[in-house]
């Protein structure tokens, strides 16, 4: 099953790597492609993990667009900015 997110706060390939990391260890994820200039992480999936895999995005600030907004947007701004640093460091 093929699913696809509008996510927020994807600047560039440190956040690619750290979404790629984190969705690809839940095993039933075969395949994560993510599209920083688009905002979009489209993965192959056995089976429907759709509220699995926007609860990992949410937590490591890379909500779907939309669903936060106030000081929970600024939040998952900040948590994003770390994700990015990480998936820099491990590249």
């Amino acid at each position: 099953m093929e699913l696809r997110f509008e996510v927020e706060n994807v600047k560039c390939g440190g956040c690619a790597r750290t979404i790629e990391k984190t969705l690809r260890a839940d095993a039933r994820i075969a395949r994560v492609a993510v599209d920083p200039a688009a905002g979009v992480v489209v993965i192959e999936a056995a089976g429907d993990v759709r509220a699995e895999a926007a609860a990992a995005l949410a937590r490591i600030g890379y909500p779907e667009r939309g669903s936060v907004v106030g000081l929970r947007s600024a939040a998952a701004a900040a948590k994003s900015l770390v994700s990015c640093a990480v998936g820099r460091v491990g590249a």
